[in-house]
């Protein structure tokens, strides 16, 4: 056991000489705490790494607002699709079918799958549309209105949390529906046919479309109440995200996940305060000094979405050892949805792949903005629907430059990601029972097509090698065995970013 002198050594004058007992006076002790040095040097890998997490911290509100600025004009796109493009199509599948009487039928189809797809998507919106008009968006408002303040705030929380689980299962219900319409006559049907997944949708649609008009209400009564008191409160639960995200570990996958709902969402609340401007802006008779009056308000709302996915997104970066080049990273995913989508052989559609990837389906907001439009605006006479015409030619322009514009950057990202190998790559076909090892598979695909598979000019044509026949001689059991062994190896549970979407993750637990 160290004597007291032993102990007090180091603060004396001369540490190493124990054999002189220095004098323990307090003047000593505290000389030597106001001298005493260290060498930061001697730990330069603690220092240099807790440095880069200063940076690293500094960069998140920069590379995190690129990634949400691209996902927000993808979200823009698909949304402007619906008003722009689609209408357009669906016209060019009618006049198709109007003119095989007399062109003649050749081909083994009516309809292209894409023209099947889009006369469904046009059909929905339309039913969709004449139900909402027996939908009093009015009485909604007030019925609304009358509600506690603490009502009202539970009522919030209730829609966002309804909205993300109809959205997860919305877009399965639309999948089943293309699948179903377009699904090859050669192969067994096992469904439930075309017109039973027809009326699921529109029911879904139309129920998905009623509860964000009551989101748009309850938002609507925060803005309009005396005392602010409600939209206080809505803000504050933006907050309490942050609690529970950030102290949960957080992988890459999820991250990626995250962000896309966050883009998301931030879209949705964009389009949901647009609504609400409108609907305030028909009761002042379009004044435009109240929409001064609402400008605070939306501007605090916004900057709070803003503020909070930037908190977030730090701190769960900085828990996590996650470095600020990953949205770089999903950058280039979400860019190669959008350049794969253009490709001639593409599987999806670019709006499908961007409510897969992100949860954002635009026909429920689409059917809810164009039933608000036309009730707070009338359109009366020949100059107004000039004006009507000449607004679509505005969406439709802007339209088009925005693809453009998304599909050069998106190139450009793809390039720097150095992904352009995969674009030519074929998706995997269906497992089968022929008891083919992935090896066998892998040397038996074909090489990458030639530079004419991207083009957007041309209709895709059907792919016979997705649908094998079915086998003839079972595969004998050592292949089999050596198969179930090659699953369990390549079963990892880190994906691809590219074989994750908006809802793979969401029913594994996050410890």
């Amino acid at each position: 056991m160290q004597s007291f002198y032993e102990t007090m050594a180091p603060f004396c004058g001369n540490a190493g000489a124990l054999d002189v007992v220095p004098d323990p006076s307090l003047t000593r002790f505290i000389s030597a705490e106001l001298t005493r040095g260290y060498f930061l040097e001697h730990d330069e890998a603690k220092y240099t790494e807790r440095r880069e997490r200063v940076y690293t911290f500094m960069r998140i509100p920069k590379e995190l607002e690129k990634l949400m600025t691209f996902g927000f004009f993808l979200c823009v796109d698909a949304f402007l699709y619906v008003f722009t493009l689609l209408p357009l199509r669906v016209l060019l599948a009618v006049l198709r079918l109007l003119t095989l009487p007399c062109c003649g039928f050749s081909g083994s189809r009516l309809l292209q799958p894409a023209q099947v797809c889009d006369m469904l998507r046009g059909l929905i919106m339309v039913l969709c549309f004449s139900m909402m008009h027996y939908v009093d968006y009015s009485m909604m408002y007030h019925l609304i209105r009358g509600q506690s303040v603490i009502k009202l705030y539970i009522i919030y929380n209730m829609l966002e949390m309804a909205d993300r689980l109809v959205s997860s299962f919305g877009q399965d219900i639309l999948d089943a529906l293309y699948w179903t319409a377009t699904e090859p006559k050669e192969r067994k049907r096992d469904n439930i046919g075309v017109i039973p997944h027809f009326l699921m949708a529109v029911l879904y649609v139309f129920l998905h479309a009623i509860l964000i008009m009551v989101q748009a209400s309850t938002l609507n009564v925060a803005f309009n109440s005396h005392n602010k008191s409600l939209l206080t409160i809505m803000l504050t639960s933006n907050f309490v995200e942050i609690k529970s995200n950030v102290f949960k570990k957080c992988e890459k996958n999820n991250l990626f996940q995250m962000s896309n709902s966050d883009i998301k969402e931030r879209f949705t609340s964009y389009v949901l305060l647009l609504i609400v401007c409108l609907r305030n802006m028909e009761q002042f008779s379009w004044n435009p000094e109240h929409l001064w009056v609402l400008f605070p308000d939306v501007f605090i709302v916004v900057t709070s979405e803003v503020a909070v996915d930037i908190i977030k997104h730090a701190f769960i970066i900085k828990f996590n050892d996650i470095t600020a080049d990953v949205y770089s990273e999903y950058r280039a995913r979400l860019a190669f949805d959008l350049v794969s989508s253009r490709q001639k052989n593409a599987c999806t559609d670019y709006s499908d792949s961007v409510a897969r990837r992100m949860g954002f389906i635009s026909l429920p907001l689409a059917v809810l903005l164009i039933r608000v439009v036309m009730s707070s605006v009338k359109v009366q006479g020949a100059l107004s629907y000039t004006c009507v015409f000449l607004c679509y030619l505005g969406l439709v322009s802007l339209k088009l430059l925005n693809s453009i514009v998304l599909l050069g950057k998106s190139c450009v990202y793809v390039k720097r990601a150095n992904m352009e190998d995969k674009l030519f790559e074929r998706p995997a076909a269906a497992p089968s029972s022929s008891g083919k090892t992935p090896g066998r598979a892998h040397q038996a695909s074909p090489p990458p097509p030639s530079a004419s598979s991207s083009s957007v000019t041309t209709q895709p044509t059907p792919r016979t090698d997705s649908f094998p026949p079915p086998p003839t001689d079972p595969s004998p059991a050592g292949e089999g065995e050596s198969q179930g062994a090659s699953d369990l190896r390549h079963r990892t549970p880190n994906k691809d970013l590219l074989e994750i979407d908006r809802f793979t993750i969401c029913g594994n637990r996050i410890d």
